[in-house]
């Protein structure tokens, strides 16, 4: 049967737990913002040359992966946070079982423990 709550979690510990998704939470929002992709990919008025081009063009998709990159960290992170709402932050998501603390403080938006993650890791790694 799946456990509701990860029972070693005081309340004060699920509201820094909180508080920390909340923050990171906005940092992505602010550098996902349209006003920073804009800066990023606008194209100067004046010519450049070939080189500069390729540059330029390097540099949009280093931000376009990263940007990726970030939209499925903030993914992570909301659903972390609908997890606090329902009481189920802290559980693993695979087996049930409750994650470490020590995990969490790494990793506070984990939904899995770390034998399941490495077990789903391990498996989608493989095609």
């Amino acid at each position: 049967m799946p456990r509701i709550a990860n029972e070693s979690l005081t309340p004060e510990t699920l509201q820094r737990f909180r508080q920390t998704l909340r923050l990171k939470e906005e940092e992505l929002s602010i550098r996902l913002s349209a006003a920073r992709a804009a800066e990023v990919v606008q194209r100067p008025e004046e010519p450049l040359d070939f080189g500069d081009w390729c540059q330029k063009s390097h540099e949009e998709w280093l931000f376009l992966n990263r940007n990726r990159l970030e939209i499925a960290l903030l993914r992570d992170i909301q659903q972390a946070l609908h997890r606090l709402d329902r009481g189920t932050f802290g559980i693993c998501q695979e087996c049930h079982q409750p994650i470490s603390p020590r995990r969490l403080d790494a990793v506070p938006w984990a939904a899995f423990c770390v034998p399941c993650q490495e077990r789903i890791s391990l498996l989608s790694s493989r095609g």
